[in-house]
């Protein structure tokens, strides 16, 4: 999900470079959501892959 981030903020740069603004800001927040997501999934899983004990391995 990390790279789908960064492939969209690499599109957002090269288009804001040849100015294209629409597809500039369209990239950029495509790419600003899906970090968003990746935090929050980052979080639940360092919240939710706490909770595993010796007796579950």
């Amino acid at each position: 999900m990390l790279r789908w981030t960064v492939i969209f903020l690499v599109v957002a740069i090269i288009a804001a470079i040849f100015g294209f603004g629409g597809i500039a800001s369209g990239a950029a927040s495509i790419a600003k959501i899906l970090f968003f997501i990746f935090i929050v999934l980052f979080l639940l899983s360092l919240i939710f892959g706490r909770s595993v004990t010796k007796s579950d391995l």
